[in-house]
């Protein structure tokens, strides 16, 4: 055909016919596979760590079966049993109370004093400068080596304890909430700037949500740091009035060659510290940084 006879009628595009293909349900495979019992038993958290602790268990009596002095180290019966009694008669709940009452007023204090230097670390390059001269000071220093000072200017009793666990959870916790303060995004910063908001209201508001991880991992070490301290210092001095708390409990027994009892303090310090790690604050994580998807 000849372009002129094109040119004289209109190009039509051909229409192809249209069809539909009805798929069959597929139901070969189910959309949502059950996982098999056992794989869905080794994810649970508290089976796995369980595991662990019964390993270290075994081996924790295997060892003293192998010493066979229970003078050097007693097996985990015994331990347990004294741990038992000392519960029952209620000089261990006894002891725990004293030391955890020193352990939050102590605590507490360092919260609230590193919360204050990091507030004014954000706020003036004085107080910046301050943090970094502080922390760079006295966080390389053991708190238990305050002690001496601490008993000469506070006496003996629960003061000098209290200072020691302030030195212990002030400088850890400040650089961990200063280091959290320093990695929210800019868009927040110029957000809450631009809502007015200065000084404390602008920390509170702004910087403590968004850097809510970080001063978590504050608060933990924090407490690892003042717990492990106090126990430190309560071995060393920890008796008010003729009455002290679970290290000198542990001090105590150490003197008179009680090694189960000894060992039975140290069982109680391990599962508070466990207590606290893994229902506590893990209750706080997920009720925080977890609900509200900053953090895995």
């Amino acid at each position: 055909m000849s372009n002129a006879s094109l040119a004289g009628r209109p190009l039509v595009p051909p229409i192809r016919p249209e069809y539909d293909h009805v798929l069959a349900p597929f139901v070969e495979v189910p959309v949502e596979r059950v996982l098999p019992f056992s794989t869905r038993l080794w994810q649970q958290d508290w089976l796995r760590k369980g595991l662990i602790i019964v390993a270290l268990i075994l081996l924790w009596e295997g060892l003293a079966r192998w010493q066979d002095n229970d003078l050097l180290l007693p097996g985990f019966g015994a331990t347990m049993s004294a741990l038992f009694d000392g519960l029952v008669n209620g000089e261990l709940l006894d002891r725990v109370r004293i030391s955890l009452v020193v352990l939050l007023q102590g605590y507490v204090c360092g919260i609230v004093l590193a919360f204050l230097l990091t507030t004014l670390a954000v706020s003036t390059q004085f107080g910046r400068d301050l943090l970094s001269t502080l922390t760079a000071m006295f966080n390389p220093l053991p708190a238990i080596a305050l002690l001496p000072l601490a008993l000469l200017w506070f006496g003996l009793g629960s003061g000098s304890l209290i200072f020691v666990l302030i030195h212990s959870v002030l400088w850890p916790m400040a650089l961990n909430t200063y280091a959290g303060f320093q990695g929210v995004p800019e868009t927040l910063r110029m957000a809450g700037r631009n809502y007015g908001l200065r000084g404390p209201s602008y920390v509170i508001q702004i910087l403590i949500p968004a850097a809510l991880p970080a001063i978590l991992s504050g608060l933990k070490i924090g407490w690892a740091f003042a717990w492990r301290t106090l126990i430190a210092a309560e071995l060393v001095f920890g008796a008010s009035s003729g009455r002290g708390g679970l290290g000198w409990y542990i001090f105590q027994n150490r003197n008179e060659l009680y090694t189960d009892r000894v060992f039975a303090g140290l069982v109680l310090v391990v599962v508070i510290g466990l207590v606290v790690e893994n229902i506590v604050f893990a209750a706080f994580e997920r009720l925080t940084v977890r609900r509200w998807g900053m953090a895995r």
